[in-house]
């Protein structure tokens, strides 16, 4: 424990830090090259957009809290649930968190410019894929982002993870339908075949 859990705690600061700027970085080359944002906050009061801006909430929030921890003891103010406090738990946390950046970063790539971060209004993906990943579910990329929700919660068991994780997938299972009923409307029967036959999830 002397190792890991320092090991763990400075790893969720910087972590979530290159997290932030990645996503930052991507969006912004994307940009330039392609002059339309791929980050769509839906109509304002729209619940993609309510989706969005309880995300980015909590992003910051997490953000914070792990750079925080880094210099300062704030554990008793997350409410650490000490049983869980442990390094195998630490470590399973952060094997997790790392498992979901190799996984967004692949998928991410898959979908190439067809990649987009909320619904389209613009007329969303340039084509349906359903190749790859997306043959064995039709939200991998969410699953991707869950598991390092899971992962951020076993490596700082608390009641500040737990609340972030409970609000994270709920948010994105809630996201998942409308992003669905989007695609449906987009793609009419080529996304009504592909529903019938691929599992939303698993």
């Amino acid at each position: 424990m002397d190792l890991i859990e320092p090991l763990v705690r400075h790893f969720l600061g910087i972590f979530f830090l290159m997290i932030g700027l990645q996503f930052a970085g991507r969006t912004l080359g994307l940009y330039d090259r392609l002059k339309f944002s791929h980050i769509s906050y839906g109509k304002r009061g729209s619940a993609p957009w309510w989706h969005r801006h309880t995300f980015n909430l909590f992003r910051a929030a997490i953000l914070g809290v792990c750079v925080v921890r880094v210099f300062a003891d704030i554990d008793p103010w997350l409410g650490v649930f000490g049983p869980l406090y442990h390094w195998p738990v630490l470590l399973v946390g952060m094997l997790l968190l790392l498992a979901s950046f190799a996984g967004i970063n692949y998928l991410q790539a898959y979908m190439h410019e067809d990649w987009r971060s909320g619904i389209d209004a613009g007329g969303g993906r340039q084509k349906l894929i359903t190749e790859g990943p997306f043959a064995r579910s039709r939200n991998p990329l969410f699953l991707a982002v869950i598991t390092g929700q899971l992962g951020f919660f076993l490596a700082l068991p608390s009641v500040f993870s737990l609340v972030c994780l409970i609000t994270g997938v709920t948010v994105i299972m809630r996201q998942a339908r409308e992003e669905e009923k989007a695609l449906a409307r987009q793609f009419g029967d080529a996304y009504e075949h592909y529903r019938n036959r691929v599992p939303r999830w698993f």
